[in-house]
C-alpha cells in the first residue's frame, strides 16, 4: 500500500511509458516511410527526366496511332479468288491443207514489159486528169506575126509552137505553150507571163 502511494515509483513508470511510446511511434513512422518509397504514386513520375531513348521508343509507338481510328469502319476483307473459274482455252489455228500450201501464185509474164509500164502510167494519168492544158499567148492572121511571138517566148526560155486553124473561113495562126498534164502547172506559167505583161489564156483539150 505504501509502494503505490510512493511518488518516485509513479514518476519512473510514467517516464518508461513515454520512452516506449516514442520507440513504437518511430518504428511505425519508419515502416510507413519504407512502404511509401517502394510503392509508386501517380504523381511521383511527374518531375522525372526522360532519356532520348525513352522518347524515341514512345514516338515509335505513337507513329501510327490514329485518334479517329475507332470512328472509321474496318476495310472489308478481300474476296477469295474463285478456284473453279478457269481461263477459256485458246482455239488452235486451223491447219492449212498441204495441197493449198504447195500452190504458188505466179505473176503473169508479159512479152513487152516496157510497153505495159507505159500503158499503166498513161492509164493512171488519164484516171487522174482527163484533160490536157495549153497556155495560148496569141492568135494571128499571118505566119510572120506568129513566128515573132514564138521568138519572143524563146527569149524567155519557153518553147512555143505555132498551129494553124480555120476560123470563120480564115486561117488563124495560134501560138501555144504546153501541153501540161495538170492545170496547176499551166496556172503557174500563166502567172509568169502576166508578170511580163504578156496576154495569155488557158485552153483545155480532151485527151
Amino acid at each position: 500500500m505504501n509502494d503505490m502511494n510512493n511518488p518516485r515509483l509513479q514518476h519512473g513508470g510514467t517516464f518508461l511509458g513515454f520512452i516506449l511510446g516514442l520507440v513504437v511511434g518511430l518504428a511505425l513512422a519508419l515502416g510507413v516511410a519504407m512502404y511509401v518509397t517502394k510503392v509508386p504514386t501517380p504523381f511521383s513520375n511527374k518531375n522525372q527526366v526522360r532519356t532520348p531513348d525513352q522518347d524515341a521508343v514512345e514516338s515509335e509507338k505513337n507513329k501510327d496511332w490514329n485518334p479517329n481510328g475507332v470512328l472509321q469502319p474496318k476495310a472489308p476483307a478481300s474476296a477469295p479468288l474463285d478456284a473453279a473459274v478457269t481461263p477459256a482455252p485458246v482455239p488452235a489455228s486451223t491447219p492449212v491443207p498441204a495441197e493449198a500450201a504447195r500452190k504458188e501464185v505466179k505473176p503473169a509474164v508479159s512479152a513487152d514489159p516496157l510497153g505495159d509500164l507505159a500503158k499503166s502510167k498513161t492509164a493512171g494519168a488519164d484516171a487522174a486528169e482527163p484533160f490536157q492544158y495549153f497556155v495560148q499567148v496569141g492568135a494571128y492572121r499571118s505566119q510572120a506575126e506568129a513566128d515573132g511571138q514564138k521568138a519572143k517566148m524563146a527569149l524567155m526560155g519557153l518553147d512555143a509552137k505555132v498551129s494553124e486553124r480555120e476560123q470563120a473561113g480564115r486561117t488563124v495562126y495560134r501560138v501555144r505553150l504546153g501541153p501540161f498534164d495538170d492545170k496547176a502547172a499551166a496556172e503557174r506559167l500563166r502567172s509568169r507571163l502576166e508578170g511580163a505583161q504578156i496576154e495569155n489564156t488557158i485552153v483545155r483539150i480532151q485527151r
